[in-house]
Order: C-alpha cells, then structure tokens, then sequence
C-alpha cells in the first residue's frame, strides 16, 4: 500500500513518465551509493517495485518497464547499511517483513497508522516519524492517495525540485538538473507535500515553512563526464576553475569568519577523511604562523575527546555540508556552548544551517566519489580564511598582505601547469601499479598532503598505503621496508626539507624505492631519487594545494593500469551519512 526509501541516493518523481526520470535521476546518483537499486510506482490501486543486486545499468537492462508504467514513483540507489531495528511490536501484529533492513520497518509503521488506527497518508507519516530516532530522508508514496508524494528529512540530504507540472526530489541537486533547475534544499526536521507543480512545507511540530527555491547556476554539462572517461579525471582538470571560483568568495563572508576565529581563545578544526586532512593542513598555519591555539580533531572521535567548548570555536570543513560524523560533532559542539564556522560546497547544506558563519566553496558538482577538486578548493578556502586572520591580527603589513593574495591569485595557472604533464605521472604509474604497498611520508603542513595521498591510492586501487609524518617512520614503520618497498616523499623546498632529506636516506638505506615530490631545479633531492616529479615553486603555506595534484593523477593512473573504475570504489559512497 505503502513505500518509502531511505538510504542512500534517492530520487521521487510526480511527472509524466516518470519511470524514466526515475531511472535518469538514478543513473546520476549511482555515485552516493551502488550495492543495489531499486524503484517503486504507483500504477492503480498498487505500488509495483522491482529491485535488485548491483548496478543499476545491470538493473535497467532487465527492467520490464511497461510494468512500471505511471506518474508518480520513487527510486533509489543503496550503500548497503544494516541497523538493529525493533521489529517484534509490528510483527506481533502481523506485519511480514521481507528483509533485515532498516528501511522496511517505516512502510510498516505508516501501513499500520493508516489502516488499523484511521490516519490519512500525511498524518500518518507524521505519526510514524515521531516513533523514529536518528536521522532519515524519506520520500513516500501510497496508493491511498496516488497524486502525491511526501518527503521527511532529519539530518540527511534531500533537495527538492519543481516545474510548472511536475515535482521532484534527490539527495543531491545533480540528479535534478535534466528535470529542473529550481531546487531548494529540504529544511531539517521538515515534512513536504508533492503535489504536480505544488510543494507545501511544513515543520514536524506543525507550523508553516515557506518554500525557498533557488535558481542552479550549475549547467547540466558540469555534472557529465564531457568526454572524459571517468568522473575523477575530468574533476581534477577542473581544478584550476574550481580554484579560480573559489578565491572568487565575496570578502564580508571572510571577514565574519574570521573576526569569529580570532575572537575565540580556543579553535578546534573537525572534518572526516578527506576534509580532515584539510582540517590538519590549515591547523599547522594556525599554530605555527599565527600562534592560535588549535587542535585537529576527527569528526568521528569528536564527543569523546572534546569537553571544554563554552566560549570555544569549531572550524568544519564538509564537502556535502550533510557529512553525519561531521554533523553529529558540530551539534554536540553547539550543545556545549561552542560558536560554528563552516566551510562547505553546498549552499543551503545543513552544515551551513548548524553554522554561525560559513564559507561556500565554488568547486560545481564532483561526482566521482574520490574527493578533488572539493578538496584543493576547501584548502584555498582556508588559506583565504587565514589570510583574513592575518591582516585582521597585524601579523602582516597591506604590503604582504596584497603579495600573499597574487600568490593566492597565481594558483589556478600554476596547477593548469601541472597538469600539462599529466603523462609523466602515466609513466610513473606504469613503474609502480603492481606495487602492494606504499608509504607516504612528508613534514610539516605537507604531512596532510601524504595523508591525502595515501588514502586516495589505497581507496581506488586497494594498494595498502600509509600516509605518516616522516620523522615518525623510525618509530615502528621502517620494520615494514624492504628492498622494493615503494616511498613517496613530499619534500619541496620548503622549512622541513633538510629533515626530509635524511628520511629518505633512512628508507634508501634499506632497499626503498623513492619517488619524491620536489620543487623545480632542487637537484639534491632529484639525485637521492629514483624517481621524482617536479612542482613549481611556490610560498611554503601553498605547496600543500601544489604537491596534492600530482598524487592524485598518479592514484588515477595505477588504479586505470590495474583495471578497476576509479568511480565506483568498493564499499564506498560519495556521501556518508549515516554514523
């Protein structure tokens, strides 16, 4: 009578045809989420589904789709999660459930306000959410009252989309853009009535929400490959644009930013995977060059490492702004008194909404579930933020402030530079893509750049690779180094490279292979490796965003010789958010 999905890409139509779209707008989520897939529609007095294991091009292609024929329906892609639901008062009452998913059990509850207690459809979805904890977004569809669809959301992503005649919601604006490019981000704690060419919003207590949708400056070729063959090599040649837009952030966003920042006597940075590793690039020039107290803290480990917050400040950094381990930190940070800043690439994102000041990142959409460009454009964020402490503290003159920015402003040529030899790291990916493992070793801010580098070979090639702070590889993981045993060092010329320089010799001595990361003309370096790519020279604090891009051309390239998609790693999705 009843269905609804919840995690972890879904997409709801009210259109003529809407099996198509549903498909359409599946094939754009496949990134959030791909162990299985599944679309249900309203056809008569039914809800027809039909799911499945794998992909959804697999999926489509055995799809029988006259028998999903209708207008109103709802599709999802899933990154498989298993909760611990309660299910034994619904079965007691007769319900039969089909899986062990968490899922299953909302249908049910909405089923049994509706027929054995008498709500309508929206009351009892109301009903059933109250009944609910942690955080969803569901999107529901009934054959009771077939000309509509309801949405509720707490704490996950859902974006909702309207045209003259038709209403439609995704997890993420991408899916919607060949439908529609008037969009809003759904409140949080929000109940929305789809109707064709009609949203109605309203509060889980009740009250009235206003709609506010936003035109996308997005175009539709943004979110497509454009004749690249996967996602992640087309985003990380758009990364001199991204950076380019993103230095483009409107100065009174800055500027509240970081009068919050510098007037707090504590800042905690928290972000997860790779926007933690921007979170430790920013936190060595906070401390080390402007003498803040800092301290980097995993968004996962938050609440159990972190008290004292009562006057404190949290520096987020969340690409989708709907991380939940990132969400999670922030709302017990506000708990316990702590002020909000975050930096995120989603305007209206609940990151955004948790925040008492935040930054928007201009990298477009990133569809390849490896972050890139979102993550040399959280850096230049960052070194903007930092910049605007600096001028705001006197730690520098106007004069060194208008210099840092041209650097600032020099980037997006230097990283197109870069680029332009993209096939040199092809070769040295022919080199080492048989390789089983890796470290990756550097000092100072750069310590986050191995980290970064590490996690993006081992996330899409399965090479076991370690990212570690050099001058720590003597204390247990030098045991590991044999002859063949492959070392990347990030040793530009900057304060660490004399340290550098007897770390590698430390790993040479025992048979490593060295492929080093250097700045142009550092012949010294260039000798003591058996391989090396050169970087252009830049200001210290800018070698993290410089030496990041050739890492991630070489994780691209041995991921490719080894045969697997770099898209679609496994046991991964785009977004993570669920705890």
């Amino acid at each position: 009578m009843s269905w609804c999905f919840l995690v972890c890409g879904i997409f709801g139509c009210l259109s003529d045809g809407a099996t198509q779209a549903i498909l359409e707008g599946l094939k754009r989520l496949e990134y959030r989420g791909y162990d299985s897939v599944g679309i249900a529609v309203v056809k008569g007095d039914r809800v027809i589904v039909e799911k499945a294991k794998g992909r959804i091009a697999d999926f489509i292609t055995s799809l029988d789709d006259s028998r999903l024929d209708g207008d109103v329906g709802i599709g999802h892609t899933r990154w498989a999660t298993h909760g611990a639901p309660c299910k034994e008062s619904l079965t007691n009452k007769g319900h039969r459930f089909t899986s062990n998913t968490d899922t299953e059990v909302i249908p049910h509850l909405i089923e049994d306000k509706m027929v054995k207690e008498g709500f309508g459809f929206k009351e009892a979805v109301l009903e059933a959410t109250k009944c609910i904890k942690g955080s969803m977004a569901c999107v529901i569809i009934s054959s009771k009252e077939p000309d509509k669809m309801i949405c509720v959301r707490r704490e996950s992503p859902l974006v909702l989309g309207l045209t003259e005649k038709g209403a439609f919601c995704a997890s993420d604006i991408p899916a919607l853009l060949p439908f529609t490019r008037n969009v809003m981000v759904m409140p949080d704690d929000a109940i929305a009535i789809m109707k064709k060419g009609k949203i109605t919003l309203e509060g889980l207590d009740g009250r009235t929400v206003e709609p506010a949708f936003t035109e996308v400056t997005w175009n539709l070729k943004m979110a497509e490959k454009g004749g690249y063959p996967h996602f992640m090599i087309k985003e990380i040649f758009e990364q001199p644009i991204a950076v380019r837009e993103t230095l483009k952030v409107p100065a009174n966003f800055l500027d509240a930013a970081a009068e919050l920042l510098n007037s707090s006597d504590k800042v905690y940075l928290t972000g997860s995977g790779t926007s933690y590793h921007a979170c430790l690039s920013a936190s060595y020039q906070l401390s080390g060059r402007l003498g803040l107290d800092t301290r980097s803290v995993l968004s996962s480990e938050f609440a159990d490492l972190v008290s004292d917050l009562n006057g404190k400040t949290v520096l987020a950094v969340s690409q989708s702004g709907e991380t939940a381990d990132t969400l999670s930190a922030l709302r017990y940070a506000k708990g316990k008194g702590a002020k909000i800043v975050g930096i995120t690439n989603t305007l209206g994102s609940s990151i955004t909404v948790v925040s008492n000041k935040y930054i928007c990142t201009q990298s477009g959409p990133e569809i390849g579930v490896a972050a890139t460009k979102t993550f040399l454009t959280q850096l230049t964020a960052l070194d903007l933020l930092i910049l605007k402490l600096k001028q705001i503290t006197g730690a520098v003159s106007e004069g060194e402030c208008n210099a840092e920015r041209e650097q600032l402003n020099g980037l997006p040529g230097v990283i197109a530079s870069i680029l332009e030899r993209s096939d040199d790291l092809r070769t040295l990916a022919l080199k080492y893509f048989t390789r089983r493992d890796a470290f990756f070793l550097a000092r100072g801010p750069n310590v986050a750049t191995a980290l970064e580098g590490a996690l993006k070979l081992k996330e899409i090639s399965y090479i076991h690779a370690e990212g570690y702070p050099a001058g720590e590889s003597k204390h247990g993981p030098i045991s590991l180094v044999e002859p063949g045993f492959l070392c990347v060092f990030v040793a530009p010329q900057d304060s660490t490279r004399g340290k550098v320089i007897g770390n590698v010799m430390e790993m040479k001595a025992r048979g490593a292979y060295i492929f080093s990361l250097v700045t142009k003309g550092d012949e010294e370096m260039k000798q003591i490796s058996d391989d090396y790519f050169e970087i252009p020279k830049v200001p210290d604090a800018l070698y993290p965003i410089v030496s990041t891009v050739p890492l991630q051309l070489f994780a691209y390239y041995v991921t490719i010789l080894r045969g697997l998609d770099p898209d679609k790693p496994r046991n991964l999705a785009k977004s993570v958010t669920v705890l």
